[in-house]
């Protein structure tokens, strides 16, 4: 018997309902559950233990990535045509619709972990899963029941010109899911292109991330044009939109087209990396990602600031990683009068220099800073490279520190004193 169509539309419901009650049916769903458990064990092995949520093949679990609808539908494609060839089964009535469930599955879950992958903090990430979701469904729907072409033929009745050219309504939609098609092939391309520059960044992570962005942006400025191509849009119709978006960018969109600039060229500059300690519009942190449109500073407490590119560029920051990691820090402390300072100053040096955080080069260093009403007034001084964990928690640890030889040495740390004389 020859093999039919893998895709081939479904019109007779009656006859699929009494295929599905043969006995026959009951090998095809055997074979069918055999097939979904090999995917499922080939892609259990590939993963191995541990979960990928950051994968688009395998995902957070092994049956929501790209692999298994993939080895599923090959498989079930394999053994359907196993089946025909053999004669083992007349009408392969449940390969004919678990084929096309598959199919659809497949395409559901590439959109899915493509988006999930390339915008994770994205919110409407999850409203277009479930649109998508809504639409293949409803095509697989339209194309078992025989509907779907009868449909097409009538979207194609409609259509109108476009700049000269004949433009129906079915063409506008099959080039809306090319566009899609298209794009989201491009974000899968980036996405990975991303992960491998940016796996093994080091100092030169602001360069990687630059040619990311660069590479995301060319893939889907190719891919759009593509997908217009196929749409049967001609490119020289779009003349008047770019035109009418040039003038947009020239009014409207000038602030947005300026921190996109700015975006590039911080990042080409590398005056703001990822992980410098900055300080900008009162904002004081840690840079955690450059976007083409904005920065993320997240400060020490948690709070993160967005800030736009163009205020990098044309306001004053300030950097404390720029040049060297190493920031001073200073603390006061105040000793008795006619307390040995010739040896008092080593003791404090020794003690700071203990604390774990603080760096031996520059070395820690005392002064005496002045004479108070009830003291010496002490000024400590050390050094520390990883600003990004903090100055208060390493500057109570250099107080206790000091607090600790001023008890060892026997020296007093005073207090004010008040006399009261009563009136007689």
């Amino acid at each position: 018997m020859a093999a039919e169509g893998a895709f081939a539309p479904v019109v007779d419901l009656g006859a699929l309902i009494d295929s599905l009650q043969r006995a026959d049916a009951l090998i095809e769903l055997a074979v069918l559950a055999a097939c979904l458990g090999l995917a499922w064990l080939a892609v259990r092995l590939l993963r191995g233990n541990a979960a990928r949520p950051s994968s688009v093949w395998f995902g957070d679990r092994i049956v929501d990535g790209v692999l298994f609808p993939v080895l599923a539908l090959g498989f079930a494609v394999a053994a359907r045509w196993l089946l025909a060839r053999s004669g083992t089964v007349d009408v392969l009535a449940v390969f004919r619709l678990a084929v096309p469930i598959l199919a659809s599955l497949l395409m559901i879950r590439v959109a899915v972990r493509v988006l999930r992958v390339a915008f994770p903090q994205s919110h409407a990430v999850r409203v277009i899963e479930r649109t998508v979701s809504w639409l293949v469904w409803i095509a697989l729907v339209l194309w078992v029941t025989g509907l779907l072409p009868l449909l097409l033929d009538e979207l194609d009745a409609l259509h109108w010109k476009v700049g000269g050219v004949d433009v129906s309504l079915r063409s506008l939609l099959e080039g809306a899911l090319s566009a899609a098609v298209v794009l989201v092939a491009a974000l899968w391309v980036s996405a990975a292109i991303e992960s491998r520059l940016l796996a093994a960044a080091t100092d030169n992570l602001s360069v990687r991330k630059i040619a990311a962005n660069a590479v995301r942006a060319l893939l889907l400025l190719v891919g759009l044009l593509l997908a217009l191509t196929a749409a049967g849009i001609p490119l020289g119709a779009l003349s008047v939109l770019g035109g009418a978006v040039g003038v947009g960018i020239g009014f409207g969109l000038q602030k947005l087209a300026a921190n996109y600039v700015s975006g590039f060229v911080i990042l080409a500059e590398r005056s703001l990396r990822i992980g410098d300690m900055v300080k900008v519009d009162g904002f004081e942190g840690r840079i955690t990602d450059i976007n083409t449109r904005f920065t993320v500073v997240r400060a020490l407490n948690g709070r993160e600031s967005i800030v736009p590119n163009e205020m990098l560029i044309t306001q004053r920051v300030e950097n404390s990683s720029l040049a060297d990691p190493k920031v001073s820090i200073n603390t006061q402390v105040q000793v008795a009068y006619g307390s040995d300072l010739d040896t008092l100053f080593p003791r404090i040096v020794h003690a700071v220099a203990q604390v774990p955080r603080v760096i031996a080069d520059p070395a820690p260093a005392v002064q005496l800073a002045g004479f108070g009403a009830d003291g010496l007034d002490l000024q400590v001084g050390f050094w520390i490279r990883d600003a990004e964990n903090g100055q208060g928690n390493v500057k109570s640890d250099v107080n206790l520190a000091i607090l600790r030889a001023l008890n060892e040495a026997g020296v007093e740390i005073p207090y004010p004193q008040r006399v009261v004389h009563s009136a007689r």
